[in-house]
């Protein structure tokens, strides 16, 4: 096997902790000597041992000698585990293949220098946009301090999210709200707008697949969120955030019965349009440690999110239907002409059931 036939096998072990390290990067590793596997890991938790210590622990033989592929440069700092460097100069692997640098401030390029330093020979580069994009919540959230932005978009072949009476069960096929529930189990976060509460009340858990359920987030400027509920209602796991207006602070009655329900309470402040400020909404939860939010209604947000230019990428599932009539996706967003028209690219289309899914970034 080669160079990169390795670092595809630590990029999929690596998956194996989507869902479970975040804030941390999804790490995997994989040690050969003698041209075999002697030993495998990845990050299993926040706060837990590092794929390669996870590795090394596993090894079926002493891995003196031996090669280290992985898919993100080791660490070289005190954070709650010891540096995986060290362990890997302990451990006296003779050559580590990295996928990629670290953009952590705290890393990058340190973990390289350190093995080099002790003699180590060290390749970097392999696969590298892959080992990105592997970890792109990762990246962009230590680098700017707010979560990764995916806007999911459910609409019909003439761009309505629901119909003129804001039904929108069901617009796509089973197999793409399985491929939703699926997504969720490994963001950090699902949001929706007050609106999207009061007309569809959603679970936003994850109950098509296995896999563990996000936290769920209402944009709720009002505080108009009921005790009757599904949000409310299920939140034993304790994991609602509303995010609502500071003008909302003298709700005492209120806002006590949320919080003895166990709901979070964000408060941020109004912008000119006397919306939430959503950049300052992103800001907060990235202090709570949240690095990915699913973004999955309703039209209101969705405008507001792409005209405040605060999404990463989009994920539009198209339904082989016309509506005529019915709910946009996005309203006016102040363009008014097609030359200024906001222009996306398009990585990836594919069929899931009789959907189309477009994957698209700026």
């Amino acid at each position: 096997m080669t160079d990169e036939s390795y670092i595809k096998l630590a990029i999929e072990i690596a998956k194996k902790g989507m869902g479970s390290v975040a804030p941390n990067p999804l790490v995997g590793c994989v040690i050969i000597k003698n041209e075999r596997i002697i030993g495998a890991g990845f990050h299993e938790k926040f706060g837990g041992k590092h794929a390669e210590i996870n590795a090394i622990e596993s090894a079926i033989e002493n891995v003196d000698g031996g090669t280290m592929y992985i898919n993100l440069e080791p660490c070289s700092h005190q954070g709650l585990t010891p540096p995986c460097a060290n362990r890997i100069i302990e451990s006296k692997i003779k050559r580590v293949v990295v996928g990629t640098l670290d953009m952590n401030p705290l890393v990058s390029g340190r973990g390289i220098k350190k093995l080099k330093s002790a003699g180590i020979d060290v390749k970097v580069g392999i696969l590298e946009n892959e080992c990105v994009n592997l970890n792109k919540f990762f990246f962009k959230y230590i680098l700017s301090g707010i979560p990764y932005v995916t806007i999911k978009v459910a609409q019909t072949l003439d761009g309505r999210i629901a119909d003129e009476h804001g039904q929108s069960k069901w617009i796509t096929s089973p197999q793409s709200r399985k491929f939703v529930h699926e997504l969720r189990s490994k963001y950090d976060a699902v949001l929706v707008g007050a609106g999207t509460v009061k007309q569809d009340d959603p679970n936003l858990t994850v109950r098509l697949v296995e896999g563990r359920n996000p936290r769920r987030i209402i944009i709720d400027s009002n505080l108009s969120i009921r005790s009757t509920n599904k949000l409310y209602l299920n939140n034993s796991d304790k994991k609602l955030i509303i995010v609502t207006s500071v003008n909302n602070l003298d709700k005492k009655n209120k806002l006590k019965r949320l919080t003895n329900a166990g709901a979070h309470i964000i408060f941020v402040n109004e912008d000119e349009k006397k919306k939430l400020n959503l950049k300052e909404v992103l800001k907060e939860l990235g202090k709570i440690k949240i690095s990915s939010v699913l973004v999955e209604g309703g039209g209101g947000v969705f405008t507001s999110f792409i005209k405040k230019n605060l999404f990463d990428e989009i994920l539009l599932f198209i339904s082989p239907k016309f509506l005529g009539a019915g709910l946009p996706v996005v309203n006016n967003i102040g363009i008014r002409s097609i030359r200024n028209a906001l222009k996306l690219k398009i990585n990836n289309c594919e069929r899931i059931g009789d959907d189309i899914l477009v994957e698209l970034n700026k």
